[in-house]
């Protein structure tokens, strides 16, 4: 499974792709969108939208994961974050592929192993589940912190779709068989 991190924001954006295929992860790239700081904020929105439309053409994930929206301390940031969280869920629900959502620590803790880990300690524990030689920037590692932690909860997740599938069969009851022809 490919999945795509996008750790959004409205002047710096993460993004990471890892593949999962058996047992063995493999980072495929990862980067950080770096939106013009001066320009008008539906300007780099726009932007942000558009080079998260390439991320999505070019990758061709099957699952793109983000942070959960959190409560900030500056209100500000909360609306610039809360903005840019937009702009990519719109291109994200264009596309049809299938979001996840994870809270800080859950992402924290399928990085590092536990769920306080500060921003070197993702740069560092992420770095060494995929095994890369040089470290990441800050907004990449985070991004592919979540396509990790998206790729630890998959199987649980599949698992639960499956059950409540077989739930909802139940709950429609038993399929009547199609009448037979000639038959009286």
């Amino acid at each position: 499974m490919r999945v795509l991190g996008i750790d959004p924001g409205s002047r710096l954006t993460g993004w990471g792709v890892v593949e999962e295929q058996g047992r063995v992860l493999r980072y495929l790239g990862s980067g950080t969108l770096v939106l013009e700081g001066r320009g008008e904020l539906a300007v780099r929105l726009a932007r942000l939208s558009e080079e998260c439309g390439r991320l999505l053409t070019a990758w061709r994930p099957a699952a793109v994961a983000l942070e959960r929206a959190f409560v900030a301390r500056n209100v500000q940031s909360a609306l610039r974050l809360g903005e840019a969280r937009g702009a990519v869920l719109a291109v994200i629900g264009a596309t049809g592929v299938a979001l996840h959502e994870y809270a800080p620590a859950a992402v924290k803790l399928a990085a590092v192993g536990h769920g306080q880990a500060d921003k070197d300690a993702i740069v560092w524990g992420v770095g060494r589940r995929l095994g890369l030689a040089e470290p990441l920037a800050t907004d990449a590692a985070d991004a592919l912190a979540l396509a990790l932690c998206h790729l630890q909860h998959a199987p649980l997740l599949a698992a639960l779709y499956a059950a409540d599938g077989r739930a909802a069969a139940v709950a429609r009851g038993p399929r009547s068989a199609p009448a037979r022809r000639g038959s009286s």
